[in-house]
């Protein structure tokens, strides 16, 4: 495997290592023992055999990997081996999966497969809309025997936030707008929550902020949580992305992680993030 180390537009490294790499296509037993858990279908985990804790015990890149997932319709996106510098990164402590606690590994028994790494999170989560803390038990969050609590799924395409999260969310964002009531008209599609606009989304959409542990916040525009639909009248419509969890589980994915640097630290336990023009790489 070869491998560049850039600064800016600059090469400035060129290096190579030996590394196995393969597919499986069948896997039985505990997905979450920590014997055999792979963290992902990219098996980016913190057991030996993954790629990057290979990579890491040959001192060719830190234990740390990113991506960066446009946000455009054309998609795509950047995974990197190693990290992307970038000085408004903030982080997140987080547990990673094989670190439950064993009741809680079993609450979390049917859980999707993530596609790069499950990553729990430690703390106790907020969220704010136009600054204001919604009044949200924030233990929902927290995965525990009886709840699922939260992760960050870059193989979920929408978001899912917790049965009791979600309303007190949707009508939070749905009250922000009254004061735009000749710009809004309501709907309702499929059972979610829709609005026919006729002026910038930006504009009368509230921004959203999801406020984990260690006092780093996500910043949500409402691109980042909005999904437009087909157009009608000449307006178009918006609808929340994020969807109610079946179970007590919030998974934020691909449509809170677009356009941001994701950044795994694997050896500090920590996440982290900053808003990027992800095409621009």
């Amino acid at each position: 495997m070869h491998f560049d180390t850039i600064v800016g537009s600059s090469l400035i490294l060129n290096t190579s290592a030996p590394v196995a790499f393969g597919c499986s296509t069948s896997q039985t037993g505990d997905l979450t023992n920590p014997d055999i858990a792979v963290d992902g279908i990219f098996g980016l985990g913190q057991q030996g055999l993954s790629i990057i804790s290979q990579l890491y015990t040959q001192g060719i890149t830190p234990n740390v990997f990113s991506h960066c997932l446009r946000g455009d319709s054309g998609g795509g996106g950047v995974l990197v081996l190693g990290e992307i510098v970038e000085p408004d990164i903030v982080y997140s402590p987080l547990v990673p999966s094989h670190r439950l606690r064993r009741e809680v590994r079993k609450a979390w028994r049917m859980a999707p497969l993530c596609l790069i790494w499950c990553i729990w999170q430690k703390r106790y989560m907020s969220i704010s809309v136009n600054g204001q803390t919604l009044s949200i038990d924030p233990k929902v969050f927290v995965a525990t025997s009886n709840n699922q609590g939260t992760i960050v799924d870059s193989g979920t395409t929408l978001a899912y936030l917790a049965e009791e999260a979600y309303d007190p969310f949707v009508s939070a964002i749905t009250g922000a707008t009254s004061q735009f009531s000749q710009f809004v008209r309501l709907l309702v599609s499929k059972g979610n929550q829709c609005y026919q606009v006729t002026s910038s989304i930006s504009e009368i959409f509230p921004t959203v902020s999801l406020n984990f542990g260690g006092g780093a916040s996500m910043i949500l525009k409402p691109q980042d949580y909005l999904l437009q639909q087909n157009s009608t009248g000449g307006a178009a419509v918006w609808c929340i992305g994020f969807q109610k969890s079946k179970g007590q589980r919030t998974i934020l994915g691909d449509l809170v992680l677009k356009d941001k640097i994701i950044v795994y630290d694997l050896a500090g336990q920590r996440i982290g993030w900053a808003n990027y023009d992800c095409s621009l790489l």
